[in-house]
């Protein structure tokens, strides 16, 4: 029997200008879903793990459309609410060279963000669970999904079932002040967290030293970061992906993980960047599986490294690839030949 695994957030429905156009000078866009927990979802069902999307989407066409994305990867949707007026939408104007991405919410009134507690069974959503992840963007939707995240985490703790968190902040939704607020509560049910340095910092003021902006990162420094959200919220594991940015195309990528006394560093990628959104939530879904299937602290760093490095060449927010695929790479693969 496969392992089941709980994942609770927004799915939307992404619009991106193709051809690496910009917003401001496209006529038609590519029709995307997805979304942080959902990504993660995708990410577990594909390495054969009996993965649960938790949400609410509204009872119409697009609602459905998003639904059946989900299924055709093996996504169990039962515990998906239904009802609410509008999915969220993003556009997401991919960046190439020294042009940034650039991402435009209409996300306000989703279903999601004005559901209501009585739309989740957790009694019977975390029967026979194993592990439950979330996000930070989860909470940020609206005071409701503060509320029914806290909820959440809490009953799954009241279940034995393990808690895994990426802080994911995004600055478009709340501000540093609630983020910190909220997620403190939060981060005390919380066994495994995810959050690069950016994250650290603007949530909880815990600095690696590293500058994003410049592409300047210190590897080391996350170690105190780590250690710090540790002794602060009794973690077991923390980790992060830490992305060294030369241009919009072309990244570095590498992964760091810390259980208080084992630091670990992952191979180093060097990326062309196909698609950048999703890579932190391959990591999510690679570290997840890892330790849900016993591999090593190591072990774990390098599959979460390789899952996200090659999501990062598929367009789309879900990561499309095989256990087998993953290890290939994680396993000194990196060729690109053609298979035969």
């Amino acid at each position: 029997m496969s392992k089941k695994v709980v994942t609770f957030g927004e799915i939307m429905l992404r619009l991106t200008p193709p051809e690496l156009k910009r917003i401001v000078q496209t006529d038609r866009f590519n029709v995307i879903y997805g979304g942080g927990e959902a990504n993660v979802s995708v990410s577990l069902a594909n390495y054969g793990l009996d993965a649960y999307f938790v949400s609410k989407v509204p009872e119409n066409p697009v609602g459905q459309a998003a639904l059946n994305d989900l299924r055709r990867y093996g996504v169990n949707t039962d515990y998906i609410a239904r009802g609410g007026d509008r999915l969220g939408i993003y556009y997401c104007e991919n960046g190439a060279s020294q042009r940034p991405s650039n991402v435009v919410y209409d996300r306000a009134y989703s279903a999601i963000a004005e559901a209501s507690a009585d739309d989740f069974n957790w009694d019977e959503i975390f029967a026979d669970v194993e592990w439950f992840h979330t996000t930070g963007i989860t909470p940020a939707l609206s005071e409701n999904m503060s509320e029914i995240t806290l909820q959440a985490v809490k009953a799954a703790k009241e279940h034995g079932v393990k808690v895994s968190c990426d802080l994911n902040y995004r600055a478009k939704l709340w501000t540093k002040e609630r983020a910190g607020q909220v997620m403190s509560k939060v981060m005390e049910y919380v066994d495994v967290c995810i959050a690069n340095e950016e994250d650290a910092e603007m949530v909880f003021g815990i600095k690696s030293g590293s500058d994003i902006t410049s592409g300047d990162i210190n590897v080391d420094g996350f170690k105190d970061v780590a250690q710090q959200l540790i002794d602060r919220f009794d973690l077991e594991l923390v980790g992060s992906h830490l992305r060294i940015s030369h241009s919009a195309s072309d990244n570095d990528w590498l992964v760091v993980l810390y259980d208080g006394s084992e630091f670990v560093k992952s191979n180093q990628y060097s990326i062309h960047i196909v698609d950048r959104v999703g890579g932190g939530d391959s990591f999510a879904g690679g570290l997840i599986y890892s330790r849900l299937t016993g591999k090593s602290l190591q072990e774990s760093a390098e599959f979460g490294a390789a899952a996200s490095c090659l999501k990062q060449s598929i367009p789309g927010d879900f990561n499309q690839v095989s256990v087998q695929e993953v290890e290939s790479l994680a396993g000194g693969n990196a060729s690109g030949r053609v298979k035969r």
